[in-house]
């Protein structure tokens, strides 16, 4: 175990945090110190035909140890962090033998852990659990991940006497960008499906994502001495409160579940000439998605018509455009890749929590691309803040379940 918790930490020390402002790929340089430290690591523990792209998508090859056609399949996590918490500096503290409590991440700043507000923390009494220092994220959202896959390829290089078929590994950038997935060569990756190692809570198996769509919208205003407004000014502020006020008002992350999708405002900037306000889409449900859509532009619409004979021109400018789909559509024709690690998490005694994700992954996108790709817990909870924790034996586990995926490929008949 503190061979893990030793490769863990010495992934997220590294600052690989992500930029959506940036035209490159990957979109911080910082982020290749990360992935050539793994092709170093890669060939290190012995995997072959290790490559590392301009864009900085690295692969490497675990050949196959048995002499019958087996399907050559993949893991794939990414190594960029969230830019919507710092993780420049990440600290990482040990907590030994839970004890179920709170835990002081940061005593100067009275920064605590605590589970009565993060009741999953009870799941773990008595593991190790990794946190921040309350000052920065973890980053096990995808360091967990890629901890595992290449902890995974190591044991199995270690141990020839598991048997197995050709194995790829593909680690990307930019993920929590939503480019992930931009310059991913499927082609040179060469499997016929994959799993991501990009989920959360132990047990987690998930086909299911969200279709997903960004709203980028403009408001224009008329500014005029306020002595004098009256008729004349426009405030494009308030006109923007009145566009978010025409949206569900439960319809929104903090009141939705399960299936339930949601309009999530994400950035709201301007002055009274000019506002600019951007929000996310989500749903499951493809049909509902594309009415979520059509209610974004027609309450733009509406706002338009009402202020038509006073400001002469369109004042509020909406532009809404598709990010990922559901991949469900891809993996469901399939689905005996889901069911091969479903078996292998109960051979590893863990039970499968298969449910929707409330967000996306790489592998919406790669299932689309011709690479179905089921994602499986990395262990991790709280992302993207300094709340972030991973309990080491949820690591553990997730490497058990790699390397029976790995074995069952390779003893099981594939019609």
């Amino acid at each position: 175990m503190q061979h893990i918790i030793d490769r863990f930490i010495s992934y997220v020390t590294i600052d690989t945090e992500s930029d959506a402002n940036s035209p490159t790929t990957p979109s911080t340089a910082k982020q290749l110190d990360l992935a050539n430290h793994l092709v170093h690591e890669l060939k290190t523990i012995g995997l072959s035909d290790v490559t590392i792209d301009e864009k900085g998508y690295v692969m490497g090859t675990l050949p196959s140890n048995v002499d019958h056609e087996v399907p050559t399949i993949g893991f794939v996590s990414h190594y960029d962090t969230s830019p919507d918490f710092t993780g420049k500096g990440v600290t990482p503290q040990i907590v030994s033998n839970y004890d179920g409590g709170d835990i002081v991440l940061n005593a100067k700043k009275n920064i605590i852990l605590s589970p009565s507000y993060f009741e999953d923390l009870l799941l773990y009494k008595g593991q190790t659990l990794i946190t921040t220092n309350g000052l920065t994220l973890l980053g096990a959202d995808d360091k967990a991940g890629l901890t595992e896959i290449v902890t995974a390829m190591e044991y199995l290089v270690q141990h020839p006497e598991i048997k197995h078929g050709t194995i790829r590994v593909g680690f990307t950038p930019d993920e929590e960008i939503g480019r992930g997935a931009d310059f991913f060569d499927v082609e040179k990756f060469g499997a016929q499906w994959a799993y991501t190692m990009d989920g959360s809570q132990i047990g987690e198996l998930e086909y299911e994502n969200f279709n997903a769509a960004g709203a980028k919208i403009t408001f224009k205003g008329k500014s005029v001495h306020p002595g004098y407004a009256k008729d004349k000014m426009i405030n494009s502020m308030l006109i923007a409160n009145d566009f978010i006020n025409a949206l569900p008002k439960n319809e929104i992350p903090q009141e939705t579940e399960g299936y339930e999708g949601f309009f999530h405002v994400t950035a709201l900037t301007g002055s009274l000439e000019e506002t600019h306000l951007e929000l996310i889409i989500r749903d499951h449900d493809r049909t509902k998605f594309e009415a979520r859509k059509e209610l974004v532009l027609k309450i733009a619409q509406d706002i338009n018509m009402r202020f038509a004979a006073q400001f002469g021109e369109d004042i509020c400018i909406a532009k809404v455009n598709d990010q990922y789909y559901n991949m469900r559509e891809k993996v469901e024709p399939m689905y005996f890749i889901v069911d091969l690690a479903e078996k292998a998490m109960r051979e590893v005694g863990i039970q499968p929590l298969i449910k929707p994700i409330r967000g996306g992954t790489d592998g919406s996108r790669l299932s689309y691309m011709g690479l179905p790709c089921p994602n499986i817990f990395a262990g991790g909870h709280n992302f993207h803040g300094k709340y972030e924790y991973v309990p080491v034996e949820s690591m553990q586990k997730a490497v058990e379940v790699i390397v029976k995926i790995a074995e069952l490929t390779a003893t099981t008949k594939f019609d």
